[in-house]
């Protein structure tokens, strides 16, 4: 019923991934471009997330006001991303209604309006979005701890921008970062779901086919040097919790380490979901961090997180500390459990409950036909699908031996950021 995907390319270099799945009359189709956070310097950071937003406004053939109503005639759903390294936009609806995704997603790519009375008010949706945001006391501890986790590398800021950022960027900037990254050689599009492969490539390569392809985009985004010595972040702000944030640079994901990282990870924290968009998941109660800080009482909750990144991003450690709990106790504890996995070899079965953990975890995000069609271009954005298929693989060949070597190189004190939220009291109007 599942076929395996092919590839094939447009001479425009237009990517197209196609997955047949027979299981359901059902369609997954999306639309990578790469270009996120990433891509973006000094005074046009939140340019890329924008300009996602202005995509849900219309093009001649499809009105801002029609293109909603279309979807949802048909049963079907669509929604768009924007993250570090990307942007991507997917719809999933019956499978007689494809036409209505191609047509859409084709007309989005060099169609778009930018309306003038469209970016001035998705100016003030994404204000206040961050506004929003900044009453979040995690979102404002983990915006200062990434900033505080680079110099130079655009990883520094959040997806989101700045405020003045935000507030300076004009339509003609907008619709420059449109033309140059939404263009047929920096898109990837990926098609999961019941159609014939030979029968879906003739639809999209007679709608694409005459998209001329852009110029070439060069890579400048400059390396991050290395981090020598420990940074130090407090943030302060109203409430009542007190947050605690570390953050390690972690390895890319195309490197060979970013597999036992990932086990490490399993163990540490708790498995990872590399799928935002979908899946279930499985506890962390049996992670070593939830039985050190959780079960003896020293936090509420604790989490941990590896991504999937072109470029080294972070690993971090959260915790939610109990009101009678201080920073320096947690950190403590945390440190415990790095100093053991840096220090004892790890006993195969706790290895393999591990690896199990993280297989079920990124099987749970790769189940359905929506989620395998996301599979086939996310991969693409940080390495190749090959990468997807022989994930398993990887981890089954990850050693304790793997793990600790990992643990010492990457979980050093010198190469973090420690981040705390204290809070000064209530909010306002709140008792």
């Amino acid at each position: 019923m599942t076929s395996e995907p092919c590839l094939k390319l447009l001479p425009n270099g237009l990517a197209i991934y196609l997955k047949e799945i027979h299981t359901a009359p059902i369609i997954s189709h999306w639309v990578w471009y790469r270009v996120g956070s990433r891509n973006e310097v000094a005074g046009s950071t939140g340019i890329s997330h924008w300009v996602e937003h202005l995509q849900f406004k219309g093009t001649p053939r499809f009105p801002a006001s029609q293109l909603d109503k279309a979807i949802s005639r048909t049963g079907g759903v669509w929604n768009a991303f924007t993250y570090l390294d990307w942007t991507t936009f997917y719809e999933t609806l019956p499978a007689s209604q494809i036409d209505l995704a191609l047509d859409l997603e084709c007309d989005r790519m060099t169609g778009s309006l930018f309306d003038p009375a469209d970016v001035e008010s998705e100016r003030n949706v994404i204000l206040a979005e961050l506004e929003g945001n900044q009453n979040e006391p995690r979102f404002r501890l983990g915006e200062a701890v990434q900033k505080t986790a680079f110099d130079i590398h655009p990883y520094r800021n959040e997806v989101i921008g700045s405020r003045e950022d935000l507030k300076q960027i004009q339509r003609s900037h907008l619709f420059a970062h449109y033309q140059r990254f939404y263009q047929p050689a920096n898109a990837v599009i990926a098609v999961a779901g019941d159609f014939d492969a030979d029968e879906m490539f003739a639809r999209i390569a007679g709608r694409y086919t005459d998209i001329p392809a852009g110029p070439m985009l060069t890579d400048r985004v400059p390396p991050e040097p290395p981090l020598t010595a420990e940074r130090n972040v407090e943030v302060t702000g109203p409430g009542s919790t007190t947050y605690l944030q570390l953050a390690y640079r972690a390895p890319t994901a195309r490197e060979p380490d970013f597999f036992p990282f990932t086990i490490l990870d399993s163990l540490l924290g708790g498995p990872t979901s590399l799928n935002m968009f979908g899946g279930g998941g499985t506890t962390n109660k049996t992670s070593r961090l939830y039985k050190a800080l959780v079960e003896t009482e020293l936090a509420v909750s604790v989490r941990a997180g590896l991504q999937a990144t072109i470029d080294p991003f972070l690993y971090e450690i959260a915790a939610t500390l109990r009101p009678e709990r201080t920073p320096a106790q947690v950190l403590a504890a945390i440190d415990v459990q790095i100093s053991r996995l840096q220090d004892e070899l790890i006993p195969e079965a706790e290895i393999a409950r591990a690896a199990k953990q993280a297989r079920a975890m990124f099987a749970y995000g790769s189940e359905n036909i929506t989620n395998q069609a996301f599979w086939l271009g996310y991969a693409e954005m940080f390495s190749r699908y090959s990468w997807f298929t022989g994930y398993i693989e990887s981890l089954a060949q990850v050693t304790p031996a793997d793990v600790q070597r990992v643990a010492r190189i990457y979980l050093q004190p010198q190469r973090r950021v420690v981040g705390m939220y204290l809070p000064e009291g209530p909010q306002e109007g709140v008792p």
